[in-house]
């Protein structure tokens, strides 16, 4: 576990860093702006570094350059957006080509569109998920909106391999450009049951999908939203009945997903989209 947290762009809280934003000039974002972000005809592209003001110039290069001349074949003139994962964006377009990047001039000074939605924060057992299917999950949890992913290691799912990290990595950065989400699910270290539990311990909101329990709506019935809540997910053949009850006692919702088994990655997307769909509803409602 040590060498995943050594390994770059692995996040570790669930809380991000604003100091980013003192670099460069920032408008402030509306309701309009969070829920306009994957709209519109204008290409977007992920950059760590953003011009400083309107008029100034970035330089792109690497797979973003790849992709933006070989892949879609765009030329000098063509507009485009860049995101920094954490919610900034900036409005620009391409300046020069040449064989090594492409320089990037902002039309518009970078601006920061803050996430309203409730933050979801998943922990699934998938660690023993063989082909595409840990792929999968992770793309659909980050097209679907989760704030951030942690591998959970149980006693029937006690491991995840290394050297998979880095490939879930791209697959969050592809889905992120893919459905247009300015910021970006945190990949969190795996973490063992037991120190999940003071994580569970301190939120209002927790749900653990598992065989037999009562069915989700019901359980949402006398649940209030809040600003963030956690999805907790066994393993296939599911958590042993310790494991649960040391979930269950320190505040976490045991709910059911419906009468038939599901596979980890159906349940993680059953449940994070259902919740998802419950929380902006319930935002919708109260404002």
């Amino acid at each position: 576990m040590q060498s995943l947290l050594s390994r770059p762009g692995f996040r570790c809280s669930f809380t991000h860093s604003h100091s980013w934003r003192k670099s460069w000039s920032v408008q402030a974002s509306s309701k309009a702006d969070y829920e306009n972000q994957s709209r519109g005809g204008v290409s977007r592209f992920f950059s760590e570094v953003f011009p400083p003001c309107k008029g100034n110039v970035v330089r792109i290069n690497g797979d973003e350059f790849h992709h933006m001349t070989k892949v879609l074949r765009m030329n000098v003139g063509d507009r485009v957006e860049l995101f920094n994962g954490k919610g900034g964006v900036v409005e620009g377009v391409i300046h020069h080509i040449d064989r090594t990047g492409l320089d990037f001039l902002a039309l518009k000074d970078p601006r920061v569109v803050h996430s309203r939605n409730t933050q979801w924060h998943v922990f699934a057992a998938f660690g023993t998920l063989k082909g595409d299917r840990a792929d999968w999950l992770v793309e659909k949890c980050t097209e679907l909106g989760a704030c951030s992913l942690t591998p959970l290691l149980t006693e029937r799912s006690p491991s995840i391999s290394e050297n998979r990290i880095d490939r879930l990595q791209r697959v969050i950065l592809a889905a992120v450009k893919q459905c247009q989400r300015l910021h970006e699910m945190a990949l969190n270290p795996p973490t063992k049951v037991g120190c999940l539990l003071p994580i569970v311990a301190k939120s209002s909101l927790s749900f653990l999908a598992t065989a037999e329990a009562t069915p989700l709506f019901h359980a949402l019935t006398s649940k209030k939203n809040e600003a963030s809540g956690l999805i907790i997910i066994g393993p296939e053949g599911d958590l042993t009945e310790k494991e649960v009850k040391m979930v269950t006692e320190v505040g976490a919702t045991t709910v059911g997903l419906g009468p038939h088994r599901l596979r980890v990655e159906t349940a993680t997307v059953t449940l994070l989209a259902s919740l998802m769909l419950w929380s902006n509803s319930k935002k919708s409602v109260d404002n």
